[in-house]
């Protein structure tokens, strides 16, 4: 799962991953510097207590009802969550009784972009890859808006997530006006990822201690 260049083998002189071509000793040092960071975050993910982690999923609930106050019509696609990740079902749920669509993503094909099936509280769920919950139903959907899960996030909203690069492939073929909110815990905040060709980052980012930020 930590594989920061998802493509390819490489060729020659380069790399080309997801049709860029990348010098393989930046692709190298970038993989090594990002792979440390997962494993200093998951460390302090891991050391957080259960009250604390819940304060900071109120602490983003109530940032989101603020950026996206009215979700009725609207289709939002979120995430199970997982590896300590900020848990936001029971704003779901509430977003869910206010009229909103809800999503999960998918993994149908590896090393491909996530689909994303609609759910709601209480349907019924099955295992997909690495053992994620996913709907049990395949309904496809269009998200107006997706909230990303952080494990870290740089300056520029370049966002670090587990490694697969699904996230990345997704959002690059979003269709144009999509929201994209990136939330995580407040150490996710970093100078940089060393963002590559492949990076998407964030429109919006909300962490745990309530700090909004807004990207161009």
């Amino acid at each position: 799962m930590d594989d920061d260049t998802p493509g390819s083998d490489p060729c020659f002189a380069h790399h080309l991953v997801d049709g860029h071509v990348i010098d393989p000793e930046t692709a190298r040092d970038v993989a090594t510097f990002r792979k440390a960071e997962r494993t200093r975050l998951y460390a302090l993910r891991k050391a957080m207590p259960v009250e604390d982690q819940r304060a900071m999923a109120g602490q983003i609930a109530a940032r989101l009802d603020a950026l996206l106050p009215d979700p009725a019509g609207t289709t939002i696609a979120a995430y199970w969550p997982i590896r300590g990740e900020i848990d936001l079902r029971d704003w779901l749920a509430s977003a869910h009784r206010r009229g909103a669509r809800l999503s999960l993503p998918v993994i149908v094909q590896k090393h491909a972009p996530v689909a994303f099936h609609r759910w709601q509280p209480g349907a019924a769920m099955t295992r997909g890859v690495w053992n994620i919950p996913v709907p049990a139903e395949a309904q496809p959907v269009t998200p107006d808006t997706v909230i990303v899960p952080l494990l870290g996030v740089d300056e520029a909203g370049y966002r670090l997530g587990n490694g697969g690069g699904y996230y990345d492939r997704t959002l690059a073929r979003a269709p144009a006006g999509t929201v994209i909110i990136g939330v995580g815990q407040p150490f996710a905040a970093m100078r940089t990822i060393y963002p590559m060709p492949w990076d998407i980052p964030m429109q919006r980012v909300i962490l745990g201690d309530g700090t909004v930020r807004a990207y161009p």
